[in-house]
């Protein structure tokens, strides 16, 4: 595996001159804020200095290294020596499009030795529970799933998702990894504790929520908030749901994207069922930052270390680490290794199994790490 891995400005000029591109270059994957992609300028460099290229591009802060950018696009070119690549893309409307969306790209994507796929899909109009669902339905026997929603730092307004074209609303874009010589490792760790007692989701209507225990949710969490209600719906990912349905019994954590005062009703990036039993959850710096680290154990190879590790945090670990965010990348480093090359994005949802459960779920507040060699 080669990789090459730059900063590009809104100009479309290379914060580091490329002199001679990375050669035979299958893919490239472009993270940077929703105003960067939607640069024409980056856009066209991007398409001259690798001409042969598929581009992937979602919108988030991005990851590069060790650092965390906001003001420069971070480009990750990659060249599988032993192994194969396929692309698959589709669009949605509305939420309700998004299992049937799992399902089209998975079967897409379905070819001989494929053995992982990764997803980088809309981060206001895709629910991450049913499109996880989808493709869980679909994909052989054995193939891994990971990946992420884009995310619109605490806006909430808009995220883009692009497959050589600018990237667009609605889109979801999966990359299939194929062959034999490929390792794949996977870690997902958040960190939170709960607090607070323990309630019920009485109304609820898939990705909404109304009620718990027959309060409004709204009004519950501007009463946890007190003066950061103002901020909603950014303030709501300082203290996240952990969900526990009545069918699985196993939590996941829900962090909010939105809120309707007509409703008085949550929104959120995955589903929060009627019976759930709910508990509020808090974080301190250090909390959140050894949760990184949980994950960059698990996703440790065990013949070898990592050449990539694609890392998927959600923007609410930012906006509680706020400047101490780079430190989370650095402790995943510090564990995986200077060798490794590390990009990634912070996210709306993060998409990856569990220790527990081979399959993949939508995770919130969580860092979840996808690590790739080949032998």
């Amino acid at each position: 595996m080669r990789i090459e891995q730059r900063l590009l400005e809104a100009s479309g000029q290379w914060r580091t001159p490329v002199t001679a591109p990375l050669a035979d270059v299958q893919f490239v994957l472009v993270f940077g804020t929703r105003a960067l992609l939607e640069s024409p300028d980056a856009q066209a460099q991007l398409r001259r200095t690798y001409p042969g290229a598929r581009l992937i591009s979602a919108s988030a802060l991005s990851i590069s290294g060790d650092q965390v950018h906001d003001e420069l696009i971070a480009v990750t070119a990659i060249h599988l020596e032993k192994s194969q690549v396929s692309f698959a893309t589709t669009d949605i409307a509305d939420p309700a499009g998004s299992h049937a969306a799992g399902c089209t790209l998975a079967r897409q994507l379905t070819a001989p030795e494929l053995v992982h796929v990764f997803v980088f899909a809309d981060g206001q109009l895709v629910n991450g529970t049913e499109l996880a669902r989808g493709f869980n339905e679909t994909l052989p026997a054995g193939v891994t799933l990971t990946g992420g929603l884009a995310s619109d730092s605490t806006h909430f307004a808009k995220t883009l998702v692009g497959l050589d074209t600018p990237p667009e609303p609605g889109r979801i874009v999966a990359l299939g990894l194929h062959g034999r010589h490929l390792r794949i490792g996977i870690g997902s760790s958040g960190g939170w504790v709960p607090f607070g007692p323990q309630r019920i989701v009485t109304r609820s209507r898939g990705n909404t929520l109304f009620e718990l225990d027959g309060q409004s949710a709204l009004r519950l969490y501007k009463h946890y908030l007190g003066e950061q209600a103002a901020a909603l719906p950014a303030s709501a990912l300082r203290f996240p749901l952990s969900v526990t349905p009545s069918t699985t019994g196993q939590a996941v954590v829900r962090g909010s994207l939105g809120i309707d005062e007509t409703t008085q009703s949550m929104r959120f990036a995955g589903d929060v069922p009627e019976g759930a039993q709910v508990r509020f959850l808090r974080a301190s710096y250090e909390d959140l930052i050894d949760g990184a680290g949980r994950a960059a154990e698990q996703s440790a190879l065990p013949d070898g270390t990592p050449e990539l590790a694609l890392c998927v945090s959600c923007v609410g670990r930012q906006v509680v680490l706020g400047q101490r965010t780079e430190e989370e990348v650095e402790h995943v480093r510090h564990i995986l290794g200077p060798e490794v090359v590390l990009a990634g994005f912070y996210s709306n949802g993060e998409l990856a199994p569990t220790a527990s459960d081979p399959r993949c779920q939508l995770h919130n507040q969580t860092m979840s790490i996808t690590t790739l060699r080949e032998v």
